[in-house]
């Protein structure tokens, strides 16, 4: 059914607006968020369809800014069939409430970047899937000393400046979306310009840099810190590191944001406390996650390496090395929320509204004002999913009966 111009309300529900739970109804038309001011008094009409939504809570779609792969696909892998790829794990995210998301590469070949970096477009979501914001290459100009899982082969500097940095993955860089290098490495900010010139978020981390160096990067342009105390030196009282950023009185003010693993693993719940009370609006939650989500125990493939999955632990084959997160958005924000009790709003804002001031798109994603994409979820007290919603058609649902639809008689006749 042709659903266009059809005006939809979502009633009996709580809205994360504003940071705070508002009990109001959202109208959406067409794949946006409208204000229905406009429609009684300008159009003078009523609703097409009523949703009831029960007395859930109604926010943004989550937004991973860092998933390597999922479902037993690893985009550092599957180059041959990666579009495929892409979709499988767009697709299987919704039910985890992920209405956007960017793919992300971990440190590879040349050859790699050059198959996938021009094959990974930017699209928008569909109840084929979560919507594509644009690729995150996480390397290979990183520290050798913080590579974490990533293969130290592969590891590349870029002392040519940004003609290394083409020559590794290509000319074209409009399917990019965020870099993460280590700012350490000389030139850096020379890269990090060059790279924000071209309209790509630069992101440190796998980095061994102290705080002046850390500075300078961000006064280079650089506004992201990939995930939060992994892969980089620990905070020290005498020279704090990256970690200092976060309290730096000479970078701009509310920059840089900063990516968390909320798994309970990668980040004790006592770091994730100090790093939310020290900034809490500029955490971002990031699922880091790997083939491994939703697999069974044992060895899989992992970039070149071999990973074993242990309990809720994905590590490098023979190692205690972490390879990544096997964690979903959703739980991500339920163990924020529980672990350092900032409540509702601020646990759903980490992962909808801070990674849309990240990669500048709250005009459209990230949060339900007027205008914005219909891309939203419904979640009960628990923050447990029941529906994700893509420019305002419902592509996932846990169960039929939390949601209570009344047709106008227009619609019901459509129907029939």
């Amino acid at each position: 059914m042709n659903t266009s111009g059809c005006l939809y309300k979502f009633t009996n529900c709580r809205l994360v607006q504003h940071g705070a739970l508002i009990k109001d109804d959202l109208w959406v038309r067409d794949g946006k968020i409208v204000n229905p001011e406009e429609i009684f008094f300008g159009e003078r009409i009523s609703a097409d369809v009523i949703e009831d939504c029960r007395g859930n809570i109604l926010c943004p779609g989550f937004i991973d800014v860092q998933i390597n792969g999922a479902f037993g696909v690893d985009f550092a892998v599957n180059t041959d069939n990666i579009e495929d790829c892409v979709s499988k794990v767009a697709l299987g995210i919704l039910e985890h409430g992920v209405t956007s998301f960017c793919p992300t590469i971990v440190t590879s070949t040349e050859e790699t970047y050059k198959q996938i970096v021009p094959r990974v477009k930017k699209r928008n979501g569909s109840k084929e899937g979560a919507g594509v914001l644009g690729l995150h290459l996480e390397g290979p100009f990183i520290s050798k000393e913080k590579k974490g899982a990533h293969d130290v082969d592969l590891i590349q500097t870029f002392n040519n400046g940004i003609s290394d940095v083409t020559k590794c993955y290509g000319e074209d860089l409009t399917n990019v979306a965020i870099v993460t290098l280590a700012p350490e490495l000389d030139k850096s900010s020379e890269i990090i310009r060059a790279l924000v010139n071209r309209g790509i978020k630069v992101s440190v981390g796998h980095s061994v840099a102290n705080l002046i160096q850390g500075e300078e990067a961000v006064n280079s342009g650089a506004t992201f810190i990939t995930h939060l105390f992994n892969a980089m030196l620990p905070f020290h009282h005498r020279d704090p590191g990256l970690i200092g950023l976060l309290t730096s009185k000479k970078v701009p003010s509310n920059i840089p944001l900063y990516g968390v693993i909320s798994d309970g693993i990668h980040t004790h719940p006592a770091a994730l406390r100090i790093a939310y009370r020290v900034d809490p609006g500029g955490m971002v939650l990031v699922t880091d996650a790997i083939s491994a989500m939703g697999l069974p125990e044992g060895e899989h493939r992992f970039g070149s390496q071999t990973m074993e999955i242990r309990g809720n632990r994905a590590v490098i084959k023979g190692t205690q090395t972490l390879c990544g997160s096997i964690a979903t958005m959703d739980m991500c924000v339920q163990h924020l929320r529980k672990s350092t009790a900032c409540g509702t709003v601020k646990a759903l804002e980490a992962a909808t509204l801070h990674p849309a001031q990240l990669l500048g798109i709250t005009d459209r994603k990230g949060t339900l004002d007027f205008g914005s994409d219909a891309d939203f979820i419904l979640l009960d007290d628990d923050l447990r999913v029941l529906c994700t919603y893509i420019a305002g058609d419902c592509v996932w649902r846990r169960q039929k009966s939390h949601i209570l639809l009344v047709l106008g008689l227009e619609w019901q006749l459509k129907l029939l």
